[in-house]
């Protein structure tokens, strides 16, 4: 038994020894007022490279935007298709990217950085969506036929492949086996931290047990993802009908309170650059909180969308990167900024001492009385069931780079991720929401390490897409 004790407490340090690499500042510089602005390795890596390519593809954000939303317009298409649309693979993972961190997340990079930190949220998704767009393109470059969902499959695992074992006879790439390992390990962390969040959610609000909610969640779930192609089917309905309706409660609550929004585009963008944070000693905090939680939210670099993008069936491999890249606007643009005016709306006074979801509930019962907490506590369990099913659409993927064509690891994996679901809805383990965020941060790693050599295709795609498609109109 001490053996075995001795083990996990092993096992325990080094995965916070990881995270701390991963995630804590490793670099300080020092700013004006005392105060020091704190780079972790994953925002040393995520940040210039968004600045890289965003350069290389001549400011797409900007450049293109007109663009994306023409090619979402164009929905499904018609005629028969060897696999999901351009537009469902946008759903997809706008399921995985609109959870959690738009709620939680976005209220605590506020209550750490000030109303400044929504500021570097959208710089953050700005460049962000130049590395969605390389990457989702470099899926769609490298995609294969899927033989047991039908249609196609790919993402970091295969073009992380293709770069390492390009002519030779090797079935798979010590990198590539890396990034796909670090995704199964970080969608079940997700999967215990869904199960708690929703669970406790609905004890708040409506005074449910935990058992009881989590065992409802998980035989709603069971039956959509041990389906062979329901997931798909089933968040072509829930993603529009919940990201609009939190849309549109936000837009009422602006327009309720439309005479206080100069009052708040003040503050973000004189806490965002201000000299009151610069003497405080706060600007760091401001910055980095603000870029952090915009890192996590859109995944753009971490290689989870790619794996959506990977499965759509369209005419050109460049359609499937700005669909991606318009995916990390709705999520930061759109949803995020919905979550922080909501926040930022409500007066100060009704929200000190609070943090988490007791923040955002107080916020909500303030803009729309005990409505708006159960409207909090509904809108978390489809942004966070969503993101459940969504990423269990991303591990089939991985799973088949690992273990091959056979239904029976694809299942034990579904069944895996339902055990940690159920798991998470009775109790919280740090040490399992620790290894998540592990996951995500070694996946950005191994996916970087391909994503920078092999930019320049998606690069040369750009460039014949809109010689071949924009100059005829």
């Amino acid at each position: 038994m001490e053996v075995l004790h001795g083990a996990g407490q092993a096992a325990v340090s080094l995965i916070r020894a990881v995270y701390n690499l991963l995630w804590g500042d490793i670099v300080q510089i020092p700013l004006p007022g005392g105060s020091s602005l704190g780079l972790s390795l994953l925002v040393i890596i995520l940040i210039p490279a968004g600045i890289y390519f965003t350069i290389r593809t001549r400011f797409l954000p900007f450049r293109l935007f007109p663009e994306m939303l023409r090619v979402t317009a164009e929905g499904k298409g018609d005629g028969e298709r060897e696999g999901i649309s351009g537009l469902q693979a946008l759903i997809v993972s706008t399921a995985c990217r609109v959870g959690m961190g738009n709620l939680v997340g976005v209220v605590a990079a506020i209550s750490a950085g000030g109303a400044g930190a929504v500021f570097w949220m959208w710089v953050i998704a700005l460049l962000g969506s130049s590395t969605a767009f390389v990457e989702a393109t470099l899926a769609q470059l490298y995609k294969e036929k899927d033989p047991l969902y039908g249609g196609y499959r790919g993402g970091p695992a295969y073009y992380i492949h293709q770069l390492f074992c390009k002519g030779k006879a090797r079935r798979r790439s010590v990198v590539a086996v890396l990034f796909a390992v670090s995704g199964l390990i970080c969608w079940c962390g997700i999967s215990q931290v869904i199960g708690n969040t929703i669970s406790s959610s609905f004890e708040n609000a409506f005074h449910v047990p935990p058992l009881w909610s989590t065992i409802a969640l998980v035989a709603v779930a069971a039956v959509i993802v041990l389906r062979k192609n329901a997931t798909v089917k089933v968040l072509d309905i829930m993603v529009p009908i919940m990201a609009g309706c939190y849309f549109a409660m936000t837009l009422y609550i602006i327009i309720r309170n439309a005479g206080a929004l100069p009052a708040v585009f003040e503050r973000i963008f004189l806490e965002a650059f201000g000299l009151r944070q610069v003497v405080a000693g706060g600007i760091g905090a401001v910055i980095m909180n603000g870029a952090k939680r915009g890192l996590f939210s859109n995944e753009a670099g971490s290689g989870s969308a790619p794996c959506a993008a990977a499965a759509a069936d369209i005419s050109h491999p460049a359609k499937g990167g700005l669909l991606q890249a318009l995916g990390v606007f709705i999520d930061t643009l759109v949803i995020c900024s919905c979550t922080a005016m909501i926040m930022l709306l409500t007066p100060e006074s009704l929200t000190g001492g609070l943090e988490g979801m007791d923040l955002l509930q107080a916020s909500m019962q303030y803009h729309l009385g005990e409505f708006g907490v159960i409207f909090t506590a509904v809108i978390l369990w489809l942004f966070s069931f969503s993101t459940f099913i969504g990423i269990l659409f991303y591990a089939r993927s991985n799973v088949a780079y690992l273990f091959g064509d056979k239904w029976a690891w694809q299942t034990a994996y579904k069944l895996l991720a339902l055990v940690m679901l159920f798991i998470g809805g009775l109790a919280a383990y740090q040490f399992v929401w620790d290894l998540g965020d592990v996951g995500v941060g070694l996946m950005t790693v191994f996916n970087m390490i391909a994503l920078i050599p092999l930019a320049p295709k998606a690069i040369d795609c750009l460039r014949d897409y809109e010689q071949t498609h924009l100059k005829k109109k």
